[in-house]
């Protein structure tokens, strides 16, 4: 097993006992929730007379249907406005801190929590949302639960888990021109697998990931999950530091910083750390990656060809097949040139101010395609407001793009943004699953940022690093 690491440190530091099942109890250092998965756990707590433990520890958002065209209350979906008054009355009544719409700090919850400064290294963290593991890029431990241990956390303050073990991947070298985060996360789970992760975290290291901002580190983390670990994470170091005392919190308590900093140096996983797997990649020799498929591991290079379904382990030929005929693609084809009729730009894994600042480099000048609509959703609040400050509105609307309020919006198509009957969608959220936007006939391409952009500009899915620069007379 492994030893010395930050999540061997982290865990042990956070352990309260070893429960008869065998799983360990830990103490929650931070507990977000939403208005989907928190109100049956809120109903058991009624039903058992108990109140929530730590109030104090525990921050509420709204996102996952909060309409982002229009958000005037009541909401024009029953179920959104129910959902929504359910969760107000339950913050109220526990004395949670809540960033609604009204307050400027609501958004995606794990955009909101490393914005206000709430995510911390060193901490143990946990939602109803499978992409907690976000938070992970401050040398968290971050976990999606579901609703009965949603109920436990807010009782007890406490959860139950199984250790599991880590591996280390290390990306080496630089990210050439167009990479991003998004594609060295895609190449990752490509290789590995969408199950590759079962019974690990994943440490993320190497001089392609330490380079990277906290956004870039933030989208990698997000889509852990997507490669089957528990949870992912990178040591924290300086960029990490100056991110968090530029936070709400520390701008408030900035004695606690330095009292914490050395808590949060003596956690990072040692030199001499031991690691029950070691994964190695070449940063540079990536290019943008998207998907050709029905899940994040199906995934190319912009240049690569489909693969043919013979040429897949035995396990996956029947995926590959199904995913083929709903995509409408053709081994040994390439992605490029694939038609697309929506570009969304969102989601928790890129809806942040510098994904937005990306995106518009390539918009700026230029105008969507006839046949494509498209849509830029913030992350949160504050990254519209800031976006909306710098001009980037101006920039996506003259270019033809519909500039929406904050929320989760197209990546799982809960509310009014969702793709029609078979349309093909060039997303930078997270996952492509089959139904993921809201039609079970629509085709969903992840790609990161700068590439949506491109695709809107062209129709189609195209490489970004061959749009030509705008000529102006």
């Amino acid at each position: 097993m492994s030893d010395s690491t930050l999540y061997d440190k982290v865990w042990d530091r956070h352990k309260v006992t070893t429960l008869p099942t065998g799983q360990d109890q830990l103490f929650v250092g931070l507990h977000l929730i939403h208005e989907v998965t928190s109100p049956q756990a809120f109903g058991m707590l009624r039903e058992r007379d108990l109140e929530v433990a730590y109030p104090e520890l525990t921050h509420a958002t709204v996102d996952h249907i909060v309409p982002t065209a229009d958000q005037s209350r009541p909401y024009e979906e029953d179920a959104a406005e129910e959902m929504m008054a359910e969760l107000e009355q339950n913050v109220r009544d526990a004395g949670i801190e809540f960033s609604d719409p009204t307050s400027g700090n609501q958004g995606i919850v794990h955009v909101i929590g490393p914005e206000q400064g709430l995510t911390q290294p060193g901490k143990t963290i946990v939602c109803g949302d499978s992409h907690t593991s976000t938070h992970g890029a401050f040398g968290a431990l971050a976990f999606g639960i579901g609703t009965s241990q949603i109920r436990d956390v807010l009782a007890t303050g406490t959860v139950a888990m199984e250790k599991q073990k880590v591996r280390k991947i290390e990306v080496t070298g630089e990210l050439g021109d167009g990479v991003e985060a998004k594609d060295v996360i895609l190449e990752i789970i490509r290789r590995l697998g969408t199950e590759g992760g079962v019974g690990y975290v994943y440490e993320y290291a190497g001089e392609a990931i330490e380079s990277l901002g906290m956004e870039g580190r933030m989208s990698i983390c997000n889509m852990s999950i997507e490669g089957g670990a528990r949870a992912g994470y990178v040591n924290p170091d300086e960029i990490t530091y100056e991110w968090l005392e530029e936070t709400d919190y520390f701008q408030e308590n900035p004695e606690q910083f330095a009292e914490l900093k050395p808590y949060w140096e003596s956690i990072r996983s040692d030199s001499d750390a031991e690691y029950d797997d070691v994964v190695t990649i070449d940063g540079s020799s990536l290019e943008p990656v998207v998907t050709w498929g029905t899940t994040p591991g199906q995934g190319i290079g912009i240049s690569d060809p489909i693969p043919s379904p013979e040429e897949l382990p035995a396990d996956k030929q029947d995926t590959a097949r199904r995913a083929q005929e709903h995509m409408r693609v053709e081994p040994g084809e390439t992605m490029e040139g694939y038609e697309i009729d929506v570009a969304f730009l969102g989601s928790c894994t890129n809806a942040r101010l510098p994904d937005l600042r990306r995106a518009a480099e390539i918009v700026e000048g230029r105008q969507v395609h006839e046949d494509v609509r498209a849509m830029v959703v913030p992350g949160s609040q504050r990254v519209q407001k800031t976006a909306e400050a710098e001009g980037l509105k101006d920039v996506f609307e003259e270019a033809g793009f519909d500039w929406r309020n904050a929320g989760c919006s197209m990546c799982l198509g809960m509310n009014e943004d969702q793709l029609e009957g078979d349309e093909a969608c060039a997303s930078s959220s997270n996952r492509n699953f089959i139904g993921r936007q809201g039609s079970k006939d629509g085709r969903t391409v992840l790609m990161n940022p700068r590439m949506v952009a491109a695709a809107a500009i062209e129709g189609k899915v195209s490489d970004v690093r061959d749009l030509k620069e705008v000529t102006t007379v």
